[in-house]
């Protein structure tokens, strides 16, 4: 495994272009590894230590499972910082960027998106919350956001402190408030569970529907790399529906069908669909039409409805305002009576961005007691989430309102982000769809865009002869030409004969404009090269 590892750096490193120098050292000019005498514990006198813990032994599903949006290219791009840092220091010209832009996953504030000032402050003084003891603090902070941190602190006691298993009560509620507000319909702060983000929530489900390899899960291709990972990870099948790129990523009811009944001859048993509306990586919105459909089929079938609403707040596309599924199961009514659902929203995404505070929540519906007692038991195995996560979830479901001292900056603020997503949305798709060979469906919600190229049959061939897919082969090269780190479509899945990579369109406006002429003449490069 050392071994291993070792040529690994060592590619990277080459990779990276820090040269043969570099690389002989540790490798001798050979690419294999020679252990120095400290590296090794062999000798005449003392037997190799056997580890108990090896690949071979292992856990297999922890081997095959991956996780594309940090996998070889992430991992590229960590190494290319090291060579830049050194570029910088040495004052020696060693790649033909100075930075590295990472659009490979959905972390708004990495690439400076600005946190909403209101969130901040509340947060500070519950994690400080002697300042609220000072008799400045009114100069300091708006009433609002000393106001808010009283009342969260009433609430949890100490931010240092466990919460209960399923969350701060105050936050369930809510919660719930939100969720009835959008939708109209009554929340149960009983049936909603506070999580370490949205990814934390999808996999307690999984981990609750997955028995082995004959229980089945439906989810999009292309998807999200969490389900297909959690999936592998948890020993069940993956059962793969094709979304109609041609028709702007539509989710199509006979494809489902395909899906659901090709798993049926193979002995597979569907136990639940996933839904990501917004689209990752696709970017479309679903129509409330479509998702009646998609809730009917489902309620026949009796198949969990897992609802990924992550992007609720990413939505683009004036023809297609967002609508959950939690209002479109109770519009249907007595139609769909006894259907069992999930969804699930985060903090990280939307225009909060608060990755890093990892908050989330999930809200069951038609979910029996019985099984609601194991999702608990499940949580309670972890203890609590995280309690600044919890609360960043109640200031995102219930911000400054009307009349407050907050509420005017933080429209504001709430609005430039939006508004710059949109704008930039745009930007990104109109210069994809310009370049050789490129088609790029107009994001409707999320923050990616999702362009299938066409590349030579020598780009192709050169791949499978580097053992490659042909869109990594292409977004490795982007990235050592660049600096610009997106993800291949073949992390996320795809038909056949096709390729694509996955961006977000993150970078600041002025940024992406400069991502886009990068990416252009690469890209003109490139297919010169291969022709």
């Amino acid at each position: 495994m050392l071994r291993h590892s070792t040529k690994l750096f060592v590619n990277l490193e080459r990779a990276a272009g820090l040269g043969a120098s570099s690389a002989s050292a540790s490798s001798a000019g050979t690419g294999s590894f020679i252990p120095k005498q400290s590296d090794t514990m062999t000798s005449s006198t003392t037997p190799s230590y056997q580890k108990s813990l090896t690949l071979d032994n292992m856990c297999p599903t922890v081997r095959t499972a991956q996780y594309a949006v940090r996998g070889e290219l992430v991992i590229r791009a960590e190494k290319l910082v090291s060579t830049l840092d050194r570029q910088k220091n040495e004052g020696i010209k060693l790649l033909p960027f100075e930075e590295i832009v990472y659009c490979n996953i959905g972390n708004p504030q990495q690439l400076k998106q600005k946190p909403l000032s209101f969130f901040r402050q509340v947060v500070a003084l519950c994690e400080c919350p002697e300042l609220l003891e000072s008799p400045h603090i009114d100069k300091i902070f708006p009433a609002d956001a000393i106001a808010r941190a009283r009342a969260l602190l009433a609430s949890v006691g100490n931010t240092g402190a466990y919460s209960g298993s399923q969350g701060i009560a105050s936050v369930l509620r809510s919660v719930a408030k939100f969720i009835e507000k959008r939708d109209g319909y009554p929340a149960d702060p009983e049936s909603i569970f506070l999580t370490d983000g949205a990814s934390v929530a999808v996999q307690r489900i999984l981990r609750l529907l997955i028995r082995d390899r004959s229980d089945g899960i439906l989810i999009p291709i292309p998807q999200y790399p969490l389900y297909s990972a959690t999936i592998e990870l948890y020993g069940g099948s993956q059962l793969g529906y094709y979304l109609n790129e041609e028709a702007g990523w539509k989710m199509e009811i006979p494809e489902l069908e395909r899906s659901y009944n090709d798993a049926k001859e193979k002995g597979i048993t569907p136990r639940a669909l996933v839904i990501i509306n917004p689209g990752n990586p696709t970017g479309q919105t679903l129509d409330a039409a479509n998702m009646s459909d998609i809730v009917q089929f489902c309620h026949q079938k009796r198949l969990v409805l897992l609802a990924d609403e992550v992007y609720q707040e990413n939505v683009y596309s004036e023809n297609k305002p967002f609508v959950s599924f939690k209002k479109v199961v109770k519009d249907l009514g007595t139609k769909v009576e006894g259907l069992e659902m999930v969804s699930f929203h985060s903090v990280s995404k939307g225009f909060v961005g608060e990755c890093g505070k990892r908050g989330g929540y999930m809200e069951l519906f038609g979910i029996s007691p019985e099984v609601k007692s194991e999702i608990y038991k499940l949580s309670s195995i972890g203890l609590c989430p995280n309690v600044i996560g919890q609360l960043v979830v109640d200031l995102m479901v219930n911000p400054p309102q009307e009349g407050e001292a907050s509420h005017k900056q933080y429209i504001e603020e709430r609005d430039a982000i939006y508004n710059s997503l949109k704008r930039r949305a745009n930007l990104l798709a109109t210069a994809l769809n310009s370049l050789e060979g490129v088609t790029c469906n107009a994001p409707e919600g999320a923050m990616y865009a999702f362009p299938q190229i066409r590349l030579p049959p020598k780009a192709v061939e050169e791949a499978k002869q580097n053992g490659k897919q042909p869109d990594a082969h292409y977004c490795i090269q982007l990235l050592e030409a660049t600096g610009i780190c997106v993800v291949p479509g073949s992390g996320f899945g795809q038909r056949d004969g096709t390729y694509h990579f996955r961006t977000t369109f993150l970078p600041s406006e002025q940024a992406i404009e400069g991502v886009c002429k990068k990416v252009a003449d690469f890209h003109k490069a490139f297919m010169a090269k291969y022709k």
